[in-house]
């Protein structure tokens, strides 16, 4: 069963932040703000985003005051398209930044 996904993410540590950022692109996920992925994923390739994420943050030791924190949350296409979506971003914004929305 496919199902679509939200992946937010807070990391404070840039190199690893660009890191998940490149790992979902690749998994094919869009990107619809800086911080946050959406996608149709089966089980099966959600739980190869899951390793791949658990991955990539296990490759650093993380500082006390540093941040690797990541939220995926399954949601329906009823849900996706009852959104609220307040303020708007440029056009010109979204071709530089591949952000979807």
């Amino acid at each position: 069963m496919v199902m679509l996904y939200l992946i937010f993410y807070d990391i404070t540590d840039d190199n690893l932040r660009n890191r998940v950022a490149e790992f979902l692109k690749k998994k094919g996920l869009d990107r619809i703000q800086y911080s946050v992925f959406m996608g149709d994923l089966n089980s099966s390739r959600l739980k190869d985003v899951e390793a791949g994420l658990k991955m990539i943050g296990n490759r650093k030791k993380l500082q006390e005051d540093e941040r690797f924190f990541i939220l995926i949350v399954p949601i329906t296409e009823n849900q996706f398209r009852e959104r609220i979506v307040i303020g708007y971003s440029g056009s010109e914004r979204e071709e530089k930044s591949n952000v979807v929305w």
